[in-house]
Protein backbone atom coordinates (compact mmCIF):
# COMPACT_ATOMS: atom_id res chain seq x y z
CA UNK A 1 0.00 0.00 0.00
CA UNK A 2 0.85 3.20 -1.15
CA UNK A 3 2.16 5.75 2.20
CA UNK A 4 1.22 8.62 2.97
CA UNK A 5 2.93 11.85 2.00
CA UNK A 6 3.54 12.90 5.26
CA UNK A 7 5.70 9.42 5.69
CA UNK A 8 7.37 10.22 2.86
CA UNK A 9 5.33 8.86 -0.32
CA UNK A 10 4.38 11.29 -3.07
CA UNK A 11 1.48 13.40 -3.25
CA UNK A 12 -2.12 12.71 -4.37
CA UNK A 13 -2.26 15.87 -6.14
CA UNK A 14 0.53 17.20 -8.06
CA UNK A 15 -0.25 21.02 -7.67
CA UNK A 16 -2.44 22.21 -4.60
CA UNK A 17 -6.01 21.16 -4.99
CA UNK A 18 -7.99 24.30 -3.76
CA UNK A 19 -10.80 24.00 -1.24
CA UNK A 20 -13.03 26.04 -3.22
CA UNK A 21 -13.21 27.47 -6.92
CA UNK A 22 -15.97 30.00 -8.55
CA UNK A 23 -17.20 28.99 -11.72
CA UNK A 24 -16.62 31.73 -13.69
CA UNK A 25 -18.02 32.97 -17.56
CA UNK A 26 -16.29 33.56 -20.46
CA UNK A 27 -15.71 36.59 -21.53
CA UNK A 28 -17.81 36.46 -24.57
CA UNK A 29 -21.01 35.59 -22.37
CA UNK A 30 -20.40 38.87 -20.98
CA UNK A 31 -19.61 40.81 -23.46
CA UNK A 32 -22.44 42.57 -24.77
CA UNK A 33 -23.50 43.99 -21.00
CA UNK A 34 -20.37 45.24 -20.48
CA UNK A 35 -19.90 47.19 -23.38
CA UNK A 36 -23.10 48.63 -22.61
CA UNK A 37 -22.43 49.90 -19.14
CA UNK A 38 -19.05 51.12 -20.33
CA UNK A 39 -20.46 52.81 -22.94
CA UNK A 40 -23.27 55.00 -20.61
CA UNK A 41 -20.64 54.97 -17.87
CA UNK A 42 -23.52 53.18 -15.24
CA UNK A 43 -21.57 51.66 -13.66
CA UNK A 44 -22.73 51.59 -10.18
CA UNK A 45 -25.90 50.50 -9.04
CA UNK A 46 -27.99 50.99 -12.23
CA UNK A 47 -30.09 48.94 -14.52
CA UNK A 48 -27.95 45.59 -13.90
CA UNK A 49 -28.71 45.71 -10.52
CA UNK A 50 -32.22 46.55 -11.10
CA UNK A 51 -32.32 43.39 -13.17
CA UNK A 52 -30.28 41.10 -10.22
CA UNK A 53 -32.69 42.31 -7.56
CA UNK A 54 -35.82 41.28 -9.58
CA UNK A 55 -34.47 38.12 -11.01
CA UNK A 56 -33.39 37.34 -7.12
CA UNK A 57 -37.24 38.27 -6.38
CA UNK A 58 -38.55 36.23 -8.76
CA UNK A 59 -36.26 33.01 -7.93
CA UNK A 60 -36.99 33.09 -4.48
CA UNK A 61 -40.68 34.04 -4.90
CA UNK A 62 -40.26 37.17 -2.22
CA UNK A 63 -40.80 40.79 -2.98
CA UNK A 64 -37.95 42.35 -2.00
CA UNK A 65 -34.34 42.10 -2.68
CA UNK A 66 -31.50 45.01 -1.88
CA UNK A 67 -28.19 44.15 -3.32
CA UNK A 68 -25.23 45.46 -1.49
CA UNK A 69 -21.31 45.50 -1.44
CA UNK A 70 -21.35 42.46 0.89
CA UNK A 71 -22.82 40.46 2.90
CA UNK A 72 -21.23 41.67 5.72
CA UNK A 73 -22.50 44.94 4.95
CA UNK A 74 -25.66 43.77 4.56
CA UNK A 75 -26.10 42.24 8.45
CA UNK A 76 -24.85 45.65 9.60
CA UNK A 77 -27.75 47.56 7.66
CA UNK A 78 -30.39 45.30 8.38
CA UNK A 79 -29.68 45.55 11.85
CA UNK A 80 -28.91 48.96 12.04
CA UNK A 81 -32.44 49.49 10.09
CA UNK A 82 -34.04 47.92 12.34
CA UNK A 83 -32.88 50.52 15.57
CA UNK A 84 -31.90 47.92 17.94
CA UNK A 85 -28.72 49.27 19.68
CA UNK A 86 -28.59 48.60 23.07
CA UNK A 87 -30.78 45.25 22.80
CA UNK A 88 -29.45 41.47 22.73
CA UNK A 89 -29.56 39.01 19.89
CA UNK A 90 -29.23 34.85 20.34
CA UNK A 91 -27.23 33.79 18.41
CA UNK A 92 -24.77 30.51 17.34
CA UNK A 93 -20.46 30.84 17.99
CA UNK A 94 -20.18 28.07 15.37
CA UNK A 95 -20.18 30.51 12.34
CA UNK A 96 -18.30 32.97 10.31
CA UNK A 97 -16.94 35.57 12.86
CA UNK A 98 -18.99 38.50 10.79
CA UNK A 99 -22.20 37.07 12.11
CA UNK A 100 -21.32 38.67 15.58
CA UNK A 101 -19.19 41.39 14.68
CA UNK A 102 -22.31 42.73 12.62
CA UNK A 103 -24.41 42.80 15.85
CA UNK A 104 -21.00 44.57 17.56
CA UNK A 105 -21.15 47.31 14.87
CA UNK A 106 -24.53 48.12 15.45
CA UNK A 107 -24.09 47.97 19.84
CA UNK A 108 -25.93 44.61 20.34
CA UNK A 109 -25.35 42.22 22.97
CA UNK A 110 -24.83 38.91 21.14
CA UNK A 111 -26.06 36.03 23.56
CA UNK A 112 -24.56 32.68 22.64
CA UNK A 113 -26.68 29.97 21.92
CA UNK A 114 -24.87 26.25 21.73
CA UNK A 115 -25.47 23.94 18.51
CA UNK A 116 -27.54 20.78 17.72
CA UNK A 117 -24.88 17.65 17.48
CA UNK A 118 -26.03 16.69 14.41
CA UNK A 119 -27.38 19.61 11.99
CA UNK A 120 -24.75 21.68 12.92
CA UNK A 121 -27.02 24.60 12.89
CA UNK A 122 -28.66 26.71 16.16
CA UNK A 123 -30.18 24.23 19.08
CA UNK A 124 -33.81 25.21 19.55
CA UNK A 125 -33.47 24.22 23.18
CA UNK A 126 -30.52 26.25 24.15
CA UNK A 127 -32.78 29.50 22.38
CA UNK A 128 -35.45 29.39 24.33
CA UNK A 129 -32.67 29.15 27.66
CA UNK A 130 -31.60 31.96 26.62
CA UNK A 131 -34.46 34.29 26.27
CA UNK A 132 -34.74 36.99 28.61
CA UNK A 133 -36.71 40.55 29.00
CA UNK A 134 -33.73 42.45 27.36
CA UNK A 135 -33.38 40.15 24.01
CA UNK A 136 -34.99 41.54 20.92
CA UNK A 137 -34.20 38.76 18.32
CA UNK A 138 -32.75 35.65 17.33
CA UNK A 139 -29.84 35.60 14.16
CA UNK A 140 -29.79 32.21 12.93
CA UNK A 141 -27.03 30.67 10.53
CA UNK A 142 -27.82 28.43 7.58
CA UNK A 143 -24.54 26.61 8.36
CA UNK A 144 -22.81 25.13 5.17
CA UNK A 145 -25.92 25.85 3.60
CA UNK A 146 -27.84 23.59 5.65
CA UNK A 147 -31.09 25.47 6.33
CA UNK A 148 -31.81 25.57 10.56
CA UNK A 149 -35.18 24.65 12.02
CA UNK A 150 -36.98 27.46 10.33
CA UNK A 151 -40.30 26.65 11.19
CA UNK A 152 -39.91 26.32 15.34
CA UNK A 153 -37.71 29.33 14.91
CA UNK A 154 -40.45 31.82 13.70
CA UNK A 155 -42.87 30.10 16.05
CA UNK A 156 -40.26 31.16 18.85
CA UNK A 157 -39.51 34.49 17.63
CA UNK A 158 -44.00 35.15 17.29
CA UNK A 159 -44.08 33.98 20.45
CA UNK A 160 -41.71 35.78 22.43
CA UNK A 161 -42.20 38.78 19.82
CA UNK A 162 -38.99 38.92 18.90
CA UNK A 163 -37.36 39.85 15.30
CA UNK A 164 -35.93 36.78 13.14
CA UNK A 165 -33.18 36.97 10.69
CA UNK A 166 -31.11 34.46 9.25
CA UNK A 167 -27.31 34.92 8.11
CA UNK A 168 -28.22 32.77 5.09
CA UNK A 169 -24.49 33.42 3.75
CA UNK A 170 -24.43 29.76 2.71
CA UNK A 171 -27.78 29.35 1.41
CA UNK A 172 -28.71 30.42 -2.04
CA UNK A 173 -30.46 27.58 -3.04
CA UNK A 174 -31.04 25.79 -0.26
CA UNK A 175 -34.49 24.70 0.72
CA UNK A 176 -36.76 24.27 3.92
CA UNK A 177 -39.72 21.89 3.15
CA UNK A 178 -39.91 22.82 -0.71
CA UNK A 179 -39.79 26.78 -0.34
CA UNK A 180 -35.85 28.32 -1.42
CA UNK A 181 -34.58 30.23 1.73
CA UNK A 182 -34.63 33.58 1.43
CA UNK A 183 -38.33 34.36 2.22
CA UNK A 184 -38.42 33.37 5.94
CA UNK A 185 -38.07 35.37 9.32
CA UNK A 186 -38.01 39.40 9.11
CA UNK A 187 -34.75 39.11 6.70
CA UNK A 188 -32.31 36.99 5.00
CA UNK A 189 -29.21 38.07 4.37
CA UNK A 190 -26.82 35.99 1.39
CA UNK A 191 -23.08 36.51 0.32
CA UNK A 192 -22.03 36.60 -3.36
CA UNK A 193 -18.46 36.50 -2.79
CA UNK A 194 -16.39 33.84 -4.72
CA UNK A 195 -16.72 30.77 -2.61
CA UNK A 196 -20.87 31.04 -2.97
CA UNK A 197 -22.91 28.96 -4.71
CA UNK A 198 -24.42 32.24 -6.75
CA UNK A 199 -21.58 34.57 -6.93
CA UNK A 200 -20.74 37.80 -7.93
CA UNK A 201 -17.01 38.20 -7.58
CA UNK A 202 -18.20 39.95 -3.93
CA UNK A 203 -21.48 41.45 -2.73
CA UNK A 204 -24.52 40.37 -0.78
CA UNK A 205 -28.36 40.60 -1.03
CA UNK A 206 -30.99 40.84 1.38
CA UNK A 207 -34.16 39.33 1.02
CA UNK A 208 -37.33 40.24 2.95
CA UNK A 209 -41.46 40.17 2.54
CA UNK A 210 -41.59 43.42 4.62
CA UNK A 211 -41.57 46.31 2.49
CA UNK A 212 -41.10 49.28 4.71
CA UNK A 213 -37.87 47.20 6.01
CA UNK A 214 -36.55 47.08 2.33
CA UNK A 215 -36.94 51.18 1.30
CA UNK A 216 -34.99 51.70 4.23
CA UNK A 217 -32.04 49.14 4.06
CA UNK A 218 -32.13 50.72 0.35
CA UNK A 219 -31.76 54.32 1.54
CA UNK A 220 -28.80 52.83 4.32
CA UNK A 221 -26.60 51.71 1.43
CA UNK A 222 -26.61 54.61 -0.18
CA UNK A 223 -24.92 56.61 2.79
CA UNK A 224 -28.44 57.12 4.03
CA UNK A 225 -29.48 59.58 0.99
CA UNK A 226 -32.76 58.49 -0.25
CA UNK A 227 -31.70 60.75 -3.32
CA UNK A 228 -32.83 64.65 -2.14
CA UNK A 229 -29.22 64.96 -0.34
CA UNK A 230 -31.09 65.49 2.34
CA UNK A 231 -30.03 62.66 4.55
CA UNK A 232 -32.46 60.80 6.56
CA UNK A 233 -30.43 58.26 8.14
CA UNK A 234 -26.75 57.45 8.99
CA UNK A 235 -25.72 55.05 6.27
CA UNK A 236 -22.96 53.58 4.38
CA UNK A 237 -21.49 53.27 0.74
CA UNK A 238 -22.45 50.20 0.79
CA UNK A 239 -23.68 49.92 -3.43
CA UNK A 240 -23.34 47.41 -5.87
CA UNK A 241 -21.55 48.17 -8.85
CA UNK A 242 -23.37 47.10 -12.24
CA UNK A 243 -19.86 44.94 -12.92
CA UNK A 244 -20.54 43.14 -9.92
CA UNK A 245 -24.55 42.39 -10.84
CA UNK A 246 -23.34 41.85 -14.29
CA UNK A 247 -21.74 38.57 -13.34
CA UNK A 248 -24.22 37.82 -10.42
CA UNK A 249 -26.69 37.30 -13.15
CA UNK A 250 -24.80 34.82 -14.69
CA UNK A 251 -24.39 33.21 -12.13
CA UNK A 252 -27.80 33.12 -10.99
CA UNK A 253 -28.66 31.36 -13.80
CA UNK A 254 -27.23 28.13 -13.07
CA UNK A 255 -27.52 28.26 -9.47
CA UNK A 256 -29.68 25.05 -9.53
CA UNK A 257 -27.03 23.19 -11.01
CA UNK A 258 -24.20 24.21 -8.68
CA UNK A 259 -26.70 23.08 -5.86
CA UNK A 260 -26.73 19.91 -7.51
CA UNK A 261 -23.73 19.13 -8.68
CA UNK A 262 -22.38 20.03 -4.94
CA UNK A 263 -25.40 17.41 -3.58
CA UNK A 264 -23.83 14.59 -5.84
CA UNK A 265 -20.49 15.38 -4.81
CA UNK A 266 -20.87 15.70 -0.84
CA UNK A 267 -22.94 11.90 -1.39
CA UNK A 268 -19.68 10.81 -3.22
CA UNK A 269 -17.97 11.93 0.17
CA UNK A 270 -20.39 10.23 2.20
CA UNK A 271 -20.74 7.10 0.64
CA UNK A 272 -17.03 6.70 0.59
CA UNK A 273 -16.37 7.37 3.65
CA UNK A 274 -19.28 6.62 5.73
CA UNK A 275 -17.25 2.84 6.88
CA UNK A 276 -14.25 4.56 7.97
CA UNK A 277 -14.38 4.71 12.20
CA UNK A 278 -14.42 8.26 13.65
CA UNK A 279 -16.21 10.05 10.79
CA UNK A 280 -19.51 11.79 10.82
CA UNK A 281 -21.25 14.17 8.71
CA UNK A 282 -23.38 16.96 9.10
CA UNK A 283 -26.95 15.81 9.03
CA UNK A 284 -29.19 17.11 6.08
CA UNK A 285 -32.83 16.29 7.20
CA UNK A 286 -35.32 14.67 4.44
CA UNK A 287 -37.42 18.36 4.86
CA UNK A 288 -34.18 20.59 3.52
CA UNK A 289 -32.08 20.87 0.72
CA UNK A 290 -28.94 21.90 1.14
CA UNK A 291 -25.89 23.79 -0.82
CA UNK A 292 -23.47 22.33 0.28
CA UNK A 293 -21.04 25.33 0.42
CA UNK A 294 -18.77 23.63 2.38
CA UNK A 295 -18.56 20.08 2.87
CA UNK A 296 -17.66 19.05 6.29
CA UNK A 297 -16.26 15.84 8.06
CA UNK A 298 -16.12 15.52 11.69
CA UNK A 299 -13.68 13.60 13.29
CA UNK A 300 -13.95 11.65 16.58
CA UNK A 301 -9.93 11.21 17.51
CA UNK A 302 -10.43 8.18 19.79
CA UNK A 303 -12.28 6.49 17.16
CA UNK A 304 -9.96 7.63 14.56
CA UNK A 305 -7.05 7.49 15.78
CA UNK A 306 -5.20 10.82 15.32
CA UNK A 307 -5.86 14.40 16.27
CA UNK A 308 -7.44 16.95 14.05
CA UNK A 309 -4.82 18.62 13.48
CA UNK A 310 -2.69 16.00 12.29
CA UNK A 311 -5.09 14.78 9.70
CA UNK A 312 -4.94 18.51 8.67
CA UNK A 313 -1.72 18.40 7.95
CA UNK A 314 -1.58 15.10 6.50
CA UNK A 315 -4.17 16.17 3.96
CA UNK A 316 -2.09 18.61 3.10
CA UNK A 317 0.68 17.38 2.32
CA UNK A 318 -1.38 15.58 -0.25
CA UNK A 319 -1.43 18.97 -1.63
CA UNK A 320 -5.07 18.88 -0.75
CA UNK A 321 -6.46 22.45 0.35
CA UNK A 322 -8.76 21.93 3.91
CA UNK A 323 -9.99 24.21 6.46
CA UNK A 324 -11.31 23.75 9.86
CA UNK A 325 -14.13 25.66 9.81
CA UNK A 326 -15.07 26.70 11.84
CA UNK A 327 -12.46 27.17 14.00
CA UNK A 328 -11.94 28.71 16.85
CA UNK A 329 -15.73 29.39 17.26
CA UNK A 330 -16.84 33.31 18.13
CA UNK A 331 -17.25 32.89 21.43
CA UNK A 332 -13.30 31.93 21.27
CA UNK A 333 -11.92 34.45 19.04
CA UNK A 334 -9.35 36.98 20.30
CA UNK A 335 -11.27 40.20 19.68
CA UNK A 336 -13.68 39.02 22.57
CA UNK A 337 -10.20 38.46 24.60
CA UNK A 338 -11.49 36.83 27.98
CA UNK A 339 -15.06 37.82 27.81
CA UNK A 340 -16.75 34.70 27.25
CA UNK A 341 -14.00 32.27 28.83
CA UNK A 342 -16.75 30.48 31.74
CA UNK A 343 -19.45 30.05 28.98
CA UNK A 344 -20.06 26.39 28.41
CA UNK A 345 -20.94 25.76 25.02
CA UNK A 346 -19.78 21.84 24.99
CA UNK A 347 -21.48 21.14 21.20
CA UNK A 348 -20.22 23.81 19.90
CA UNK A 349 -16.66 23.50 21.27
CA UNK A 350 -17.08 20.14 20.37
CA UNK A 351 -17.36 20.10 17.07
CA UNK A 352 -15.19 23.13 16.56
CA UNK A 353 -12.25 21.03 17.37
CA UNK A 354 -13.07 18.15 15.61
CA UNK A 355 -14.01 19.68 12.14
CA UNK A 356 -12.37 19.56 9.08
CA UNK A 357 -13.56 21.25 5.96
CA UNK A 358 -13.01 19.15 2.29
CA UNK A 359 -12.82 20.28 -1.21
CA UNK A 360 -16.22 20.94 -2.93
CA UNK A 361 -17.38 23.17 -5.96
CA UNK A 362 -19.12 22.53 -9.10
CA UNK A 363 -15.75 21.87 -11.55
CA UNK A 364 -14.45 19.29 -8.87
CA UNK A 365 -13.76 16.44 -10.55
CA UNK A 366 -16.33 13.14 -9.17
CA UNK A 367 -12.48 11.14 -9.63
CA UNK A 368 -10.90 13.70 -6.87
CA UNK A 369 -13.16 13.63 -4.63
CA UNK A 370 -12.73 9.57 -4.66
CA UNK A 371 -8.99 10.25 -4.31
CA UNK A 372 -9.59 12.59 -1.70
CA UNK A 373 -11.20 9.76 0.21
CA UNK A 374 -8.52 7.26 -0.41
CA UNK A 375 -6.09 8.95 0.42
CA UNK A 376 -8.41 9.99 4.35
CA UNK A 377 -8.74 5.97 4.28
CA UNK A 378 -4.86 5.70 3.44
CA UNK A 379 -3.97 8.32 6.70
CA UNK A 380 -6.59 5.92 8.87
CA UNK A 381 -4.50 2.80 7.95
CA UNK A 382 -1.22 4.47 8.56
CA UNK A 383 -1.94 6.43 11.76
CA UNK A 384 0.16 4.56 14.03
CA UNK A 385 3.24 5.17 12.15
CA UNK A 386 1.49 9.01 11.39
CA UNK A 387 1.74 9.17 15.56
CA UNK A 388 5.03 8.01 16.20
CA UNK A 389 6.41 10.30 12.73
CA UNK A 390 4.52 13.36 14.94
CA UNK A 391 5.94 12.57 18.14
CA UNK A 392 9.99 11.86 16.61
CA UNK A 393 9.07 15.47 15.05
CA UNK A 394 8.08 17.29 18.36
Amino acid sequence: MKKPAILGGSPAFNTLLPISRPFCPKVKDLKEKLSDIFSTGQITNSKYVREFEEMICDYINVPYAICVSSCTLGLVLTLKALSLEGSKFIVPSFTFPVTVTSLLWNNIEPKFADIDPETLNISTQSIEKNIDEDTRGILGVHVYGTPCEVEYLEELAKRYNLFLLFDAAHAFGAKYRGKLIGCFGDAEIFSLSPTKTVMAGEGGVVTTNNRELAEKIKILRNYGDPGTNDFEYIGLNSRMSELHAILGIFSLKRVEEEVEIRNELANIYMENLKELPGISFQKVKEHVRSTFKDFSIILDEEKFGLKRDIVKLALEKENIQVKRYFYPPCHKQKFFGERFKDLNLKVTEKISNSVISLPIYSSLKKKDVIKICECIKRIYDFKEEIKNYISLKE
